[in-house]
């Protein structure tokens, strides 16, 4: 028997694949969360200096990163930012190796967050739901890459208020070549394609009819992206759905926090987190929700 087959033939196997997986995945995409915002730092701060022909003197404003001049995905490894310990591979481990530790470098015993087992796990069980969904398919494999996607935007939204080119652009191309390739997800290449402009102009629009009427920037061009990303991945007829949805529930929690945190009501609120969210929700249960919405209100 083949892995295919045994994946095939064995949902609790290809849920328990997809989950392991996942977790592997969440570990480094805590690291890309992290990285690759200073990464990217680095880069504007290179070429002001190059444009304005100065010498680039200015150090990272992560204290922890600056000690390094090579930074990247790959170096330096993985170290305690504190005592500079380089983790090794048994404490590499997802969820494991924090709870062995204690939470908590092995070396110098500073408390290690919480964040990084939560967002494996979180990788994890999202993983594994797709892989319910959708079974053994190439089409899973692909849908665990935009998954996976969306939770690297969403906490790098949440920590830095951006949407890196880097995730979103690439996300579109491969968006609407899954639906080239016909992996028959449900949505044609048309379909697709009217789905990444649409997603792209509808933000647009608001932005600058917002802009218009306030004077103020209402969201980032980086939500524009990220909208035109899911309308490539899951076609125009999902645009409106993602939008209701994103809008909501950014609302409800802008609401909650100005009432309860007492939050000013000027800070901007990233919107990327409610978009990403919104857009998994559809990508799980979007046949669910538009039959209960055409059967409820329609029929």
């Amino acid at each position: 028997m083949t892995v295919y087959e045994l994946l095939s033939s064995s949902p609790p196997t290809l849920t328990a694949c997809c989950i392991i997986l996942g977790m592997l995945i969440g570990s480094f995409l805590n690291v890309v969360v992290y990285r690759l915002p200073i990464m990217m730092q680095r880069d504007w701060k290179s070429q002001c200096c190059e444009y304005l022909e100065i010498e680039n003197l200015m150090p990272d404003s992560n204290e922890s990163s600056a000690k390094f001049r090579v930074f990247n995905l790959q170096k330096p490894d993985s170290h305690c930012p504190l005592c500079n310990h380089k983790i090794k591979a048994w404490e590499n481990i997802p969820v494991l190796s924090y709870l062995a530790l204690g939470g908590k470098c092995s070396s110098c015993k500073t408390k290690i967050s919480l964040r990084y087992p939560s967002v494996e796990f979180i990788t994890g069980m999202l993983s594994g739901l797709v892989g319910v969904t959708y079974g053994a398919t190439w089409l899973t494999l692909a849908l665990l890459l935009l998954t996976w996607s969306l939770i690297t935007l969403t906490l790098i939204d949440i920590d830095h208020q951006l949407l890196p080119d880097d995730i979103t652009i690439p996300l579109i191309w491969l968006g609407l070549l899954v639906n080239t390739l016909d992996f028959e997800f449900g949505v044609s290449l048309r379909d697709a394609v009217i789905g990444a402009i649409a997603g792209y102009l509808v933000l647009w629009v608001f932005y600058w009819v917002f802009k218009f009427v306030t004077g103020k920037d209402g969201m980032g061009y980086g939500d524009f992206k990220l909208l035109a990303a899911l309308g490539a991945w899951m076609g125009w007829q999902n645009l409106l759905p993602i939008i209701i949805l994103s809008s909501s529930a950014g609302a409800v929690f802008g609401i909650l926090m100005i009432i309860i945190k007492k939050r000013d009501q000027s800070l901007p609120i990233p919107f990327g987190p409610y978009l990403a969210g919104a857009g998994f929700i559809m990508l799980i249960w979007g046949t669910q929700l538009t039959t209960y919405y055409v059967n409820t209100f329609v029929s």
